[in-house]
């Protein structure tokens, strides 16, 4: 039976990836990027969602990241990652919850981090805010606990997107690192020893979001080779 989902920052990356395998088991995916629904708008998301219909499964994927020594972060770059990447699954988790539980159906994933997990150098805000969505997450699924509806976080290592592109960027600029070298850097964090592919990630989603996992709620499956144990 073919679902209706949502994959907030579905235009690019992760988001994209998701919601192309999510439309090849033929469900139909709406992939909102932030000019289609602003996730750090209450106003916004709520229009978006009721226009929508009944959500059968929300991917809260939108997300950003910088990174500065904590000395060095402005308070609106906290601010902003802590918004879109908590704030905003916080709001878009609100406006489906309601229509999931009267169905007494729903899978609820969001697209954390190991960041979420462990604390990183030189990212205080993408950190705590990771920590704040996975927070949420678990909240959420004590409420959902006993029902048909599942609340749960998958929290990948670096992965190959634009995101990372932008984080090898500031390791040349910093370092003075080739391309190549500061990709490594970041593949050397985790036991994986390499960059994820999109393609893994949008797998995992699909798991916990699938109609037989309904028994799995409340968790974070880590994709990092096994580092962190969950």
């Amino acid at each position: 039976m073919s679902r209706l989902v949502v994959v907030t920052g579905g235009t690019r990356g992760i988001g994209a990836a998701i919601a192309a395998r999510f439309a090849e088991a033929g469900d139909t995916v709406l992939a909102p990027g932030r000019a289609d629904c602003d996730v750090t708008d209450e106003d916004a998301v709520a229009a978006y969602f009721a226009s929508a219909g009944p959500v059968d499964v929300l991917v809260n994927n939108a997300g950003i990241s910088s990174s500065a020594p904590l000395s060095k972060t402005s308070l609106a770059d906290w601010h902003s990652q802590i918004e879109v990447n908590a704030t905003g699954a916080f709001l878009c988790t609100r406006a489906v919850l309601p229509g999931m539980r009267s169905r007494d159906s729903g899978r609820i994933v969001t697209v954390a981090s190991t960041a979420s997990h462990v604390g990183y150098r030189y990212t205080a805000g993408y950190t705590a805010s990771k920590h704040a969505a996975t927070g949420l997450m678990r909240a959420v699924a004590a409420e959902l606990a006993g029902t048909g509806v599942t609340a749960n976080a998958v929290c990948p290592a670096f992965v190959r997107t634009d995101m990372t592109a932008s984080s090898v960027a500031r390791i040349r600029e910093r370092t003075g690192r080739s391309v190549d070298d500061a990709e490594s850097a970041l593949a050397a964090a985790s036991p994986l020893g390499r960059l994820l592919e999109p393609s893994e990630v949008a797998f995992a989603v699909a798991f916990l979001a699938a109609p037989e996992a309904a028994a799995i709620n409340g968790q974070t499956l880590v994709l990092d080779g096994g580092g962190i144990q969950s």
